[in-house]
């Protein structure tokens, strides 16, 4: 599924101080580094290849005159490179900085270029990106120690910064524990996960997505009560709340236990009031159409998910939705290949670059 566990059987502008490293100078993001604007329009609509191609003429016609612009273009390259599933390359790409804590990638030692800044120009993401890599490249292991070593440099930052800069590095440190988390679930390493869960929330208790990620985990190592137990506790939270995504949140997680319960007619009324609250909810949809697939109703199921790519193409468009609906495909019609075949056209003709469309199986 989207989002939640998959069920199957998802400082002053104008007074610049080499103190505060987050303050500066700049009216627009192009007057940061060189067209930065156009790459985040790229990045933003999932288009990668033109990102390959902008570095590439940046470089070549050296438009990039500041060590800091380098840097900047070179995580956006290894950002569409591992967007691409060209995780070789944007290993490759990553490892000719070497070092990310060298002495060359601090402000202070361009003091004629950046007189007012301190600290490390490199930008966090080719950090989450050099421990990311080696997962992806089937060094695990690596990986691993990489994020751990990660989350101990952000913990050092954290002790030095306050005010807007430490709640940065506060939601970094949260950002790389679930990355940790989402690694360690995927070999059902759940006594790790528990601990780190429950790390978080010891300084944010009242978190009610990370009280469901805990329930989440509590169900996957069969602890039902547990579980029921941290979603009643989102739901005494939530009460008052008017915010569409907490009430969703609230009956996606009455649905899972319905779905572990095997009572999909109960499940599927939950999310129908999410569908209806929030008619973006793919989480919702998709699980919505699992379990009509469940109950026998192949033709509904398939109908929910279609109805979801014609309305909502940017939102619903993902890899799972798509491998849900032609496993349904294969099962409701002996003309199978040509209707998976059709989608597959028209993904081609709508998908960001990224999105993998062998998932269509054809």
């Amino acid at each position: 599924m989207a989002s939640d566990p998959d069920p199957e059987p998802q400082s002053d502008p104008q007074t610049p101080t080499i103190t505060d490293p987050l303050t500066n100078e700049f009216a627009t993001l192009n007057d940061l580094t060189h067209d930065l604007d156009s790459l985040n329009e790229l990045a933003s609509r999932g288009s990668w290849r033109s990102i390959l191609d902008k570095v590439a003429r940046a470089r070549a016609l050296s438009f990039l005159r500041k060590p800091h612009e380098h840097l900047t273009y070179l995580a956006f390259h290894v950002i569409a490179l591992s967007k691409l599933r060209r995780f070789a390359d944007a290993s490759a790409e990553l490892d000719t900085l070497d070092d990310l804590d060298a002495a060359h990638y601090l402000y202070q030692t361009y003091p004629n270029i950046y007189p007012t800044r301190s600290g490390s120009m490199v930008p966090f993401s080719l950090r989450w990106l050099h421990a990311l890599l080696p997962i992806k490249l089937g060094k695990r292991q690596l990986g691993l120690d990489r994020f751990y070593a990660l989350l101990d440099f952000v913990r050092s930052k954290l002790e030095l910064k306050d005010g807007i800069s430490g709640n940065i590095w506060k939601k970094r440190e949260g950002f790389v524990i679930n990355s940790i988390i989402g690694h360690h679930l995927t070999n059902k390493e759940f006594s790790v996960c528990l601990n780190l869960i429950h790390f978080l929330l010891s300084s944010d208790p009242s978190n009610p997505i990370l009280i469901s990620k805990l329930g989440y985990i509590q169900m996957q190592i069969g602890d039902l009560e547990s579980a029921k137990s941290s979603f009643n506790r989102v739901v005494s939270m939530v009460e008052t709340e008017s915010a569409v995504e907490l009430k969703n949140l609230v009956n996606r997680n009455k649905a899972m236990v319905y779905m572990v319960g095997k009572d999909y007619v109960s499940a599927v009324r939950e999310y129908e009031e999410c569908i209806e609250r929030d008619p973006m909810d793919v989480v919702a949809i998709n699980n919505k159409a699992i379990c009509l697939m469940y109950l026998r109703d192949l033709p509904d199921s398939i109908k929910v998910l279609e109805s979801a790519l014609e309305r909502v193409p940017t939102v619903a468009l993902n890899e799972t939705l798509v491998v849900n609906l032609c496993s349904m495909y294969e099962l409701a019609y002996v003309n199978h290949s040509d209707i998976k075949r059709t989608l597959s056209n028209w993904i081609a003709r709508v998908a960001p670059d990224d999105f993998d469309s062998s998932c269509t199986r054809i």
